[in-house]
């Protein structure tokens, strides 16, 4: 039987000896391991005999005596550095956890996501609720939800929660020691709140599990110190949480509102006259006293504020490190607050002002609002669609469905949608402006070697891998020279490899490109502890999201093909081959076989559905030129062999699919044809069309498995023919096909297909092993932009600001950045 890992439990005790000895009874009643238990107690500068009757009572355990009173947080701290445990107990001196306590909150942390258990807390006589959740007020108090309610089962299920409470938390040590612990500087109260928001912006979950049970008997200890000490630690820290917590967006909305109604609440709660010194209402008397008597309640709200401005140094470094670690957005967050509009006192007059300040500076809208997904194409989004726009679009079209999206594309194009905005981006400016806008960027191609704002933004970036273009380059710049086609080759590895440096979760098409981009992110390091400690799977990482098919059957809407285009009859048998014509591909050997195949079946027409590609970055393929010359040699062009030279516009391919009676795909034998995922492959099987394709890539195991059509070694025209005339004259064998066709399409449904890239987004986070937003360093491999890349930025810039404002916009912007360097200037002096 495994052993169980070493659990630390951490209790501080200031002057409260009788309950942290009852505490520690309840501890050694645990069903736990001795030898796997480690106690730690910390006594805070009590004096008097605390520290010798603990000892008595309690000989096995360690006791940390302070110096001086270091409050709960640099308490807890101090214990942790004592202690040995893989997990860390942080229970309250007058807490007693149930026997199972331990157990079931040691089980959570089986998902290596979770970084905190939060315990369910009921009060001491285990009947009503002390802690079943938190939520969290847009100004940083928290607040224990249903505190007082019946005990009755309701609060019983396992979820995530922002925080746990100090009195009964467990903490991964990893993630304890990673975010350093409590932040002493708060001293008692929201250390714990402070604490979940790090753990999650860092990466981890905090769960709450009802199984670890603990209860509570509350002291009024701070009345006897007065409540506005209380007061003023509840407003100081809750305003150094949201100034070390939020992004900067979020930031600049909340804090000046929250500065505010942190002094009216105080004068609120202190009943002291704020117009006290209005001219207006109180005219000044010559012997008026220079002091002025108000309440220590007024006064710990007005402290607090200066005592945040005080210590505004020291919390803006670390707010420098929380950002810098960013792991998720803060629109996932916002989602656990709660109750994140409550004014924390009914006083009427408080709580008119609260509204009044919310309305103000909207505060509420970033709590409505949704995530914002940016999804970036290189190719044009017209009427007429390439693969990679294809994708483009319904990814976009399945993540409106949850949440803002804008389909922004490099190239072009006039395409419109009613659930999302679809925008065209061909400036730097522009570029930076979207990246600000989103909460998650979905990109693909080589956008990110053209546009670094991708590569240095420190939101989560989805990298769409599907397609290994830098092994189509292999073939496709054979025509260009040896120097300049190792230059080309080159310089697609060296694109890909920025993005799998960068990426914080990817996107391929099938089981076999996950092997091999697993392969090139372990060549870069990306394989490392971190990433692996998060997810064994590496599921968290890389997932695999084939091209998928429409919801709906094709439906017709016109007649396209038979009796329509020149050369094709209505009583013709039509071969389509559904795509564009690359130098990867081999229409030669299909084409051959038409000459075989026009005799033995005379109707039989080959229709390349298009030739022209929407792009225009796109050139004319080498092997598209060649194929057109053999039709032309063998006496094919024109009656067996179509070619329709314009592109058939996306929402018109169904129409040409329906009146085909096969599809096709051949290719070379070569590594691209191992990799790759031929996605016209897709339309065929959305339309029941039976499948002929050579064998050696994904979709062909897929057609041989299901029996969707028949597959043909490379280059065998003989082979080739045959197939093609028996699926052309056996009607009940196509029928088959198509039946077996029809039954797998729900398979590749694009709202199946792209199902983890829409649980991604629903909580997206950066990489476990992202160090910051810039270049990044992986195992010795540094990823640096050509020389030219930042004077070609600059002037990228340059060109933007005076599209879009003119020589004005042009000045303000040199003026700016004059003055940045200035100040570096300045700054590099000191």
């Amino acid at each position: 039987m495994t052993q169980p890992p070493t659990v630390s439990i951490v209790v501080v005790n200031y002057r409260g000896a009788d309950d942290t000895i009852e505490c520690l009874s309840g501890i050694r009643s645990l069903d736990w391991p001795a030898e796997c238990l480690d106690v730690v107690v910390v006594d805070n500068a009590s004096g008097g005999s605390d520290v010798e009757r603990i000892r008595a009572a309690a000989p096995g355990v360690q006791v940390v005596e302070s110096a001086r009173n270091l409050g709960f947080a640099g308490g807890c701290n101090l214990g942790v550095r004592h202690a040995r445990g893989e997990f860390l107990a942080f229970v309250n001196n007058d807490a007693r956890p149930e026997a199972g306590f331990l157990t079931a909150a040691v089980d959570a942390f089986a998902d290596p996501a979770v970084g905190a258990v939060a315990a369910k807390v009921v009060d001491w006589a285990g009947e009503r609720i002390d802690y079943v959740g938190g939520a969290l007020s847009w100004y940083g108090q928290g607040f224990k939800i249903e505190v007082g309610a019946v005990d009755d089962g309701r609060f019983d299920e396992v979820r995530d929660v922002l925080f746990g409470t100090g009195s009964a938390l467990l903490v991964r040590r990893s993630a304890f020691e990673e975010l350093g612990g409590f932040d002493e500087r708060y001293f008692m109260f929201f250390e714990d709140v402070d604490l979940g928001w790090r753990l999650w912006l860092a990466g981890h979950r905090v769960r709450y599990v009802p199984a670890a049970l603990v209860r509570h008997r509350h002291h009024a200890s701070m009345s006897k110190l007065g409540a506005w000490r209380e007061q003023f630690l509840l407003e100081r820290n809750a305003l150094y949480t949201i100034y070390k917590n939020y992004d900067d967006e979020n930031l600049a909305r909340f804090l000046g509102p929250a500065l505010a109604l942190a002094v009216r609440r105080g004068v609120v709660l202190g009943g002291d006259d704020s117009t006290a010194l209005d001219l207006e209402r109180t005219p000044p008397s010559p012997d008026e006293d220079a002091y002025a008597t108000v309440s220590k309640t007024t006064l710990a709200s007005a402290y607090a504020v200066d005592a945040f401005v005080r210590e505004l140094g020291s919390l803006h470094r670390s707010r420098i490190e929380i950002q810098k670690g960013r792991r998720r957005g803060d629109t996932e967050l916002l989602r656990l607050f709660g109750m994140p509009m409550i004014p924390n006192i009914p006083a009427p007059d408080f709580v008119r002002d609260f509204d009044t300040v919310s309305e103000a500076f909207a505060v509420d809208v970033p709590f409505s609002r949704r995530q914002r997904v940016l999804v970036l194409t290189p190719d044009t989004l017209a009427s007429r669609l390439a693969g990679p726009a294809i994708r483009a679009l319904h990814i976009a079209q399945a993540l409106a469905a949850e949440h803002e999206v804008v389909l922004a594309t490099t190239a072009g194009g006039d395409l419109t949608r009613p659930d999302f905005q679809v925008r065209t981006v061909s400036t730097a400016p522009a570029m930076a402006e979207l990246e600000r806008w989103a909460d998650v960027i979905v990109f693909q191609g080589d956008l990110m070697q053209k546009y670094p704002v991708l590569r240095t933004t420190a939101k989560p970036v989805v990298v769409d891998m599907y397609d290994p273009f830098h092994l189509e380059q292999l073939e496709q710049a054979k025509d260009l020279g040896e120097s300049r086609r190792r230059d080309v080759v080159q310089t697609a590895t060296a694109v890909l490899n920025e993005q799998l440096v960068r990426g914080d979760f990817f996107l391929c098409a099938s089981v076999k490109q996950r092997d091999f981009w697993l392969g090139q992110m372990a060549a870069l390091g990306r394989l490392n502890p971190a990433v692996y400690d998060r997810d064994e799977t590496l599921g968290s990482l890389i997932a695999v999201v084939p091209f998928g098919v429409e919801e709906e059957p094709p439906v017709a809407t016109r007649r396209a093909v038979k009796g329509v285009l020149p050369g094709i009859g209505e009583d013709d048998k039509v071969i389509l081959w559904g795509g564009g014509i690359y130098n990867w591909f081999d229409p030669i050997t299909l084409i051959r076989a038409m000459a075989v195949v026009r005799e033995r079946v005379p109707e039989a027409r080959l229709l390349f559905m298009g030739v022209k590609h929407p792009n225009p970055a796109v050139p004319e393929m080498r092997m598209a030129v060649e194929a057109q010359r053999l039709a032309e040699e063998l006496g094919l062009l024109g009656e067996t062999v179509i070619f329709n030279h314009d592109w058939v516009p996306y929402e018109d391919r169904q129409n040409f699919l329906l009146e085909s009676d096969i599809g096709v795909s051949t290719h070379l034998d070569h590594i691209e044809t191992a990799f790759s995922f031929r996605t016209r492959i897709l339309d065929y099987i959305w339309a029941s069309l039976p499948v002929v394709c050579t064998q050696g890539d994904s979709l062909a195991v897929v057609v041989e498995q299901h029996e969707l059509g028949q597959t043909v070694p490379p280059g065998d025209v003989e082979r080739l023919a045959d197939v093609l005339v028996t699926l052309l004259t056996d009607d009940r064998l196509a029928a088959g096909y198509r039946a077996n066709l029809a039954r797998i399409v729900p398979e590749y449904q694009w709202s199946r297909v792209l199902e983890p890239l829409l649980t991604y987004c629903r909580a997206p986070q950066r990489a476990a092993d992202s160090a910051d937003a810039g270049r990044a360093s992986v195992a010795g491999v540094q990823v640096v932009p050509p020389p030219w890349e930042g004077v070609r930025g600059d002037l990228d810039l340059l060109r933007g600001y005076l599209r879009e404002g003119g020589a004005r916009l042009l000045l303000q912007k040199l003026g700016s950045r004059a003055g940045r360097l200035a100040r570096g200037q300045l700054r590099s002096r000191r």
